[in-house]
């Protein structure tokens, strides 16, 4: 008997989407986009990052990332700021109503891995893990940036 034709980059895949599809879901009932999301975890985790090292670290395009940080200052989660270091770059940090937005989206996190990974036991979350934190890598994948962004409306780094 023939060994059944493997499917896995296909199976990836179509993971990949029911998984976005879900998250970007949860995150509208916070009323966030999956990018909003994305956006508030990489300026919590480096204050004071410009707007360009943000456009860099998501590879998108610098315009794009203005729409993005334009759209979560005018709702009160990111304040812009000149930069002591550079006066032409602004300086982009999470407000109150940022922080707590960040905090809403951790148990929208933790029930979106939950969902997902329910059919799995625990050592087979955990291999599984393994597994796909080694394929990232190999790809040269950033494990803080979801490759969407390149991609989403408003063009990106391959659009250049």
């Amino acid at each position: 008997m023939t060994e059944p034709r493997r499917r896995v980059a296909f199976l990836l895949s179509q993971l990949g989407s029911l998984s976005a599809a879900r998250f970007a879901d949860l995150t509208k009932a916070a009323g966030l986009s999956p990018q909003d999301a994305g956006v508030l975890r990489l300026i919590a985790g480096e204050p004071g990052m410009s707007q360009r090292e943000l456009a860099d670290r998501v590879g998108a395009v610098p315009s794009r990332v203005v729409v993005l940080v334009d759209s979560l200052e005018s709702r009160g989660l990111v304040v812009r700021t000149r930069s002591e270091s550079d006066r032409r770059n602004h300086a982009l940090h999470l407000t109150e109503g940022g922080r707590a937005a960040l905090a809403a989206l951790r148990p929208i996190g933790l029930e979106h891995e939950r969902e997902v990974l329910e059919p799995l036991t625990e050592d087979e979350r955990a291999r599984l893990g393994e597994l796909l934190s080694k394929l990232a890598s190999g790809h040269g994948l950033d494990p803080e940036v979801h490759p969407g962004y390149a991609s989403s409306p408003g063009g990106g780094a391959r659009d250049r």
